[in-house]
C-alpha cells in the first residue's frame, strides 16, 4: 500500500553544491542576490565539528581546527580529531585537487576553519565533501554556535497540537526541469514573513504542509524564519503534481515509519486507473511516553477546470483514501489516525462524506463548536468557504481535547496564504 521507505534526499542536494561551486568559481557574492528570496547562506545552520552530527542531510557550516591532513590514492582528509574514521572529516576527491593551490598541509594543516557543504555520512560519521577551496574559510577565531534549534527547545509533554495549513505556492527561485515550476513566481519574502507570524502564533507541535515545492526549500524556510519553533523532523515524498506542490510534515515530535501513496493505483470514474493527484503521506509518530499515532496529509483535486470536471477526480480519490482507511481499522480497530489537509471540497459534500464514512468506523469531526462566521478556511472573495479540515479514526478522537478545535483568521495579504490553518488539540496518552 505504497512505499514505506523514508523519503530520498532529492537532486536539490546536487543543486546546492553546484550553486556554492558556481559562487564560488565566479566570484558572485550573495549582495547580488534579488531580497525577494532565501540566499544560499541565510539561515544555514553553523555548528563546532562535535556537532557536526546534528545538521546531517543539511546545507551547513562546521568549524573548527585542522589537527593533521591525510591522503589515500584518490581521496584527501583534512581531520579534526585522531580517531579513523574522524567524529567529522573534510574529503576532497582526488580530481577536484585541481582547484588547489598549493598542499592541503599549508592551506589548512593546525588552522581554524569554517567549510561550507553537505553533511553526509560515512560509517555513521559526519562528512562534507569539498570541490572547492572556496568552500573552506581560513578564520582567527571560532563563531559563536548556537544549537537549541536543533537539540529541540519545546518538550510535548501531555499532550500536542497539530495544524493544517495550506502556504500558498513555497516555490525557490529554481527552475527545476523535471517540473512544470518555470510558471510558478518564487514566494515572495513579505508572504514568507506573513506564514512565519502565523505559524509563531499557532506554535504547533506538528504542522501539516500543503503546495510546498520541495523538502529542502521547507526546511530552510523553517530555518531562517522560525528556528525557534524547533521543528527537528521534516518530511516530504515528491508527489505526482506535475506543477510541483507537493504535502509535508513538521513536528518536534519524533517520526517513524512513513508511507507514501503516490503510486497507489484505484479506478477513476470512467473505470481507468488513476493515482492521487498529489499524494496522501502517511506518518506515523513515536512520541516519548504516549502512543504512537498517525497523521495523512493531504491534498485533493482543486476545482481548476471546473466542478463538473474536477469532482469526479476528487470522489475517486475519496474513495481510495475511505477504502485505506477501512483497510488500517480492519486490521486494527484501535488505529489512530489523523486525517488532514486541503479537501477542495465542503462538509456536506460527496467527497467529505465518503472519506468520512459511516456507522462504526465513522471518521469524527470536531468543529461544532464553530460559529459559522468561523468556518472559513479558504479565504479569498466570494469563494470563502471551510474546505480544509482535521478528522480522526474513532480511537484517536477519543483523544482529542474538547473546545480546542480553531481556524485562523487571514487573507493573502495579511497572512502569505489564501487558506486559513485549522488547529486542533489530542492527549498523547
Amino acid at each position: 500500500m505504497g512505499n514505506t521507505q523514508q523519503p530520498a534526499i532529492t537532486s536539490r542536494r546536487a543543486r546546492w553544491a553546484t550553486v556554492l561551486t558556481f559562487m564560488a568559481a565566479t566570484g558572485i557574492g550573495l549582495a547580488h542576490e534579488t531580497p525577494r528570496i532565501i540566499r544560499p547562506e541565510e539561515g544555514m545552520p553553523c555548528v563546532e565539528w562535535k556537532d557536526a552530527h546534528l545538521v546531517v542531510d543539511r546545507m551547513a557550516c562546521v568549524s573548527g581546527k585542522i589537527i593533521n591532513v591525510g591522503h589515500a590514492r584518490t581521496i584527501h582528509f583534512l581531520n579534526f580529531d585522531n580517531n579513523r574514521p574522524g567524529d567529522f572529516t573534510v574529503v576532497i576527491r582526488d580530481h577536484n585537487m585541481k582547484h588547489f593551490s598549493g598542499t592541503l598541509e599549508e592551506a589548512y594543516d593546525g588552522k581554524l576553519v569554517s567549510v561550507t557543504g553537505f553533511v553526509s555520512t560515512y560509517r555513521n560519521k559526519p562528512q562534507i565533501q569539498v570541490s572547492h577551496p572556496d568552500q573552506i574559510k581560513v578564520i582567527s577565531e571560532l563563531p559563536k554556535f548556537n544549537t537549541s534549534h536543533l537539540t529541540g527547545t519545546k518538550p510535548v509533554k501531555d499532550q500536542f497540537k497539530i495544524a493544517s495549513y495550506n502556504i500558498l505556492n513555497l516555490f525557490d527561485e529554481m527552475d527545476d526541469p523535471y517540473r512544470n515550476d518555470d510558471v510558478m513566481s518564487p514566494k515572495s519574502r513579505a508572504e514568507m514573513e506573513n506564514v512565519a507570524k502565523v505559524l509563531r502564533e499557532l506554535d504547533a507541535d506538528i504542522v501539516a504542509f500543503q503546495e510546498v515545492e520541495n523538502r529542502d526549500y521547507l526546511q530552510r524556510f523553517l530555518d531562517v524564519f522560525v528556528p525557534e519553533l524547533a521543528y527537528k523532523e521534516v518530511v516530504l515524498f515528491e508527489g505526482n503534481n506535475i506543477r510541483g506542490i507537493d504535502v509535508a510534515i513538521a513536528s518536534r515530535i519524533p517520526v517513524g515509519p512513513v508511507t507514501s501513496h503516490r503510486h497507489v493505483t484505484y479506478p477513476g470514474a470512467d473505470g481507468k486507473p488513476r493515482n492521487f493527484e498529489r499524494d496522501v503521506l502517511a506518518v506515523t509518530f513515536e512520541p516519548k511516553g504516549g502512543k504512537p499515532f498517525e497523521v495523512w496529509v493531504l491534498h485533493l483535486k482543486s476545482n481548476s477546470g471546473g466542478r463538473e470536471y474536477a469532482e469526479d477526480i476528487r470522489v475517486a480519490e475519496a474513495k481510495q483514501i475511505r477504502k485505506m482507511l477501512n483497510a488500517r481499522m480492519k486490521a486494527n480497530k484501535k488505529a489512530a489516525i489523523i486525517v488532514c489537509g486541503d479537501f477542495n471540497d465542503t462538509w456536506d459534500s460527496k467527497t467529505l462524506q465518503t472519506i468520512v464514512g459511516e456507522g462504526d468506523t465513522a471518521m469524527k469531526a470536531f468543529f461544532d463548536d464553530l460559529s459559522e462566521p468561523q468556518r472559513i478556511t479558504y479565504n479569498r472573495g466570494r469563494y470563502q468557504s471551510m474546505i480544509d479540515f482535521i478528522i480522526a479514526t474513532p480511537a484517536m478522537a477519543k483523544r482529542f481535547v474538547k473546545g480546542s478545535y480553531a481556524i485562523r483568521p487571514g487573507t493573502v495579504d495579511n497572512s502569505g496564504s489564501d487558506h486559513n490553518p485549522v488547529t486542533a488539540v489530542f492527549k498523547l496518552r
